[in-house]
């Protein structure tokens, strides 16, 4: 059960065996299997639409849940446990001073608070910007031995060993999280159930502004964290995590494995093995500000991991499927395949799609009538138009609903970002395939920062 196999015995049979078939169909009956293919590819795309609608409807209604800073500031000093916040830190130095910036920002007693900042041994510039900030009572840093897999949930597994706290939580370098956020989650375990194993807190950004693909970034993680991950809290259903911001049950974490080091999402991964083992994971209306990717190579490096990480967890999950139906249910167990498998395929199949409206557009070939037989004609035309209008209609719903009105031509330009996505998931399945266990990079302090940054600096001195 960890993506160290990409693919089991029985996967990669099952793989080559349906592309031989697939194949040889395409050579004996080309139109009938394309129209084929085509058909299964419309029902997943309407199965996949509607799901979404019902998970943003519930995040819509329900949201996340949301702890005052009364209730947050109630808890007695005595009464709070002792925490352990993790930071996986690679090739970054220039975010290390923020970093111990915003660790001081929490409003959680020191005697209480561990911070590990996690460094590989031969990260000489990073360990060097950390010995030059100097000594800092809060903050330790430990040296993870450099060896293969060279991965964030590597790390974190490494730090566990050295964590004291009964929750445990993981921030990334350049965070910024809002100062009452560890006591908010211990306030939310507290009203919780004992299933409750995990607290997600939500992510968003503080240089929206840069351009225009930061605020389709915002948009999306508007969807994401204030709409979809509620909704499927409510569901019950599996809930990918995010990298950052999500706050365990230490005994809990340590029963289920931890993080996969070969996972390259492995919080996604996590999130499902909390679910596998009859657990459940509440979202926290709690915000940690991070910097949206400004530059499009580098978004996609980022979004191609996640796309190929959400392949590897579905992978590894589905080799026990008939034990997973069961601990999940079969409603949940579907939305599993149709969110975690389903994001990455259809994000390939969309540039697929595209290519035939574009032919169609220029010439409109006869055979396509054959490739559309009626009823998928018609089903294809409610996705393309019915589809893409309710994921533009979500978009602005977020943007309205997060206060950033500013941003609404951006949203309805989406479908240009969605060109982006496409390309990253096409890049994320070639890399699963051949290269499964790859952590591409994400850099960050490419940006200038910006006025959220600035305002919530100046929230977190006026919360301490």
């Amino acid at each position: 059960m960890s993506a160290s196999l990409p693919f089991s015995r029985g996967q990669k049979i099952i793989g080559i065996v349906v592309v031989i078939i697939v194949a040889a169909l395409l050579v004996v009956f080309p139109v009938p299997t394309a129209a084929g293919l085509i058909s299964v590819a419309t029902v997943v795309y309407i199965l996949a639409l509607i799901d979404r609608l019902i998970i943003f409807r519930r995040g819509l209604v329900n949201g996340a849940i949301r702890i005052t800073d009364e209730q947050a500031r109630a808890i007695p000093d005595d009464e709070l446990p002792p925490y352990t916040v993790l930071v996986p830190a690679y090739g970054e130095p220039e975010v290390v001073g923020d970093l111990i910036a915003a660790m001081e920002s929490l409003a959680y007693p020191r005697e209480k608070l561990q911070v590990l900042l996690l460094l590989e041994a031969d990260d000489e510039p990073t360990i060097t910007a950390a010995r030059d900030v100097g000594d800092n009572d809060l903050v330790t840093v430990v040296l993870v031995p450099p060896a293969d897999p060279r991965t964030k949930p590597k790390a974190c597994n490494y730090g566990l060993h050295f964590a004291t706290g009964d929750i445990v939580t993981i921030f990334d370098a350049e965070d910024l999280p809002d100062p009452l956020q560890l006591r908010r989650a211990v306030a939310a375990f507290r009203q919780e159930d004992d299933r409750v194993v995990c607290v997600q807190c939500a992510l968003n950004f503080h240089n929206p502004r840069d351009n225009i693909l930061t605020e389709w970034f915002t948009a999306d993680y508007g969807i994401w964290f204030g709409y979809l991950l509620p909704g499927l809290m409510v569901s019950r259903a599996p809930i990918p995590l995010g990298g950052t911001s999500n706050h365990f049950r230490r005994d809990i974490l340590d029963d289920i494995g931890a993080w996969d080091p070969f996972n390259v999402t492995e919080d996604a991964d996590l999130g499902v093995r909390i679910s596998g083992n009859n657990y459940r994971t509440a979202v926290l209306d709690s915000i940690t500000l991070e910097e949206a990717n400004v530059d499009p190579i580098n978004w996609v490096r980022q979004r191609s991991r996640w796309y190929k990480g959400y392949m590897q967890t579905w992978l590894v999950h589905m080799r026990r499927p008939v034990a997973l139906w069961h601990i999940l249910g079969p409603v949940a167990w579907y939305r599993f395949t149709l969110l975690i498998a389903g994001t990455p395929v259809i994000a390939c199949m969309n540039m697929v799609f595209w290519l035939i409206m574009v032919i169609w557009m220029a010439g409109q070939p006869a055979v396509f009538a054959d490739l559309f037989p009626g009823p998928i004609y018609y089903l294809s035309l409610i996705s393309l138009i019915f589809g893409n209008g309710a994921a533009i209609y979500m978009n602005l719903v977020a943007l309205r609903e997060d206060g950033r009105s500013a941003l609404v031509w951006s949203g309805l330009m989406v479908p240009a970002y969605w060109v982006l996505m496409s390309i990253a998931a096409i890049k994320g399945m070639w890399q699963m395939l051949f290269n499964p266990s790859y952590w591409e990079k994400t850099f960050h302090g490419l940006s200038g920062g910006g006025d959220e940054k600035t305002s919530a600096e100046s929230t977190s001195e006026a919360a301490t």
